[in-house]
């Protein structure tokens, strides 16, 4: 995405906002509602069932973003007490001016600390929390080892097809230990494939509530 790419600010249906690229036809978000997604697709499905599995988080998140994964995520770690070390790759990170405009601050705690920590370096949020953003190409940088959870959170295939490719699968497979949990909004068939060919057991899942109707949790094998 074109850093000078037009993006707006739109109100979900839970009462929080997403931006949405135009030009692309691209939300960030469900419109559905942004935090209910979130909780939904990547707390509940992936971070605590690594978090009961492992004991603590090891976890890879694609795709930044509003960092709205990340702040979620350090919230239920402080609050269960569950040490997690979150990386994070986006190639072309996001106005902080922009990022701020939709006011999840208002929803979670520690979106603005995690907003303006330095990129390239470990930055502990909290106690529980340690966080590395990484402003790098996902298809070609180096990934961190030992990951036990993935947030799968690229742009939809359609938009991507790039991001979604058995390659980039294999290679995230290859760097996640063995029962490592993988979650995603996207459910499509071919994304489900490509997952269990990479070696993941897949589920289908309900969607998140008023959302879309399934997604995937994919465990590594």
């Amino acid at each position: 995405m074109d850093k000078q790419e037009e993006i707006l600010i739109e109100a979900t249906a839970d009462g929080s906002h997403t931006l949405y690229i135009p030009s692309i036809d691209e939300h960030y978000h469900s419109i559905k509602g942004a935090l209910a997604e979130s909780n939904h697709v990547y707390i509940d499905t992936c971070w605590r069932k690594a978090a009961v599995e492992f004991g603590q988080v090891r976890l890879f998140e694609v795709g930044f973003g509003t960092g709205l994964n990340a702040a979620l995520t350090a919230a239920v770690a402080f609050n269960e007490k569950i040490p997690t070390v979150y990386f994070s790759a986006e190639l072309h990170p996001l106005n902080p001016s922009v990022i701020s405009a939709l006011d999840y601050s208002s929803h979670t705690p520690f979106h603005a600390e995690i907003i303006k920590a330095e990129w390239g370096i470990p930055v502990e949020i909290h106690p529980y929390f340690i966080l590395i953003k990484l402003a790098d190409n996902f298809l070609t940088m180096n990934l961190p080892d030992g990951i036990n959870a993935v947030y799968y959170d690229a742009f939809a295939p359609e938009k991507q097809p790039e991001m979604w490719s058995s390659g980039c699968i294999e290679r995230i497979r290859s760097h996640m230990i063995d029962r490592g949990v993988l979650s995603t909004y996207c459910a499509k068939g071919i994304i489900r494939r490509r997952l269990q060919s990479a070696g993941f057991t897949v589920e289908r899942l309900p969607g998140p509530p008023c959302g879309k109707r399934e997604i995937l949790r994919a465990t590594a094998e």
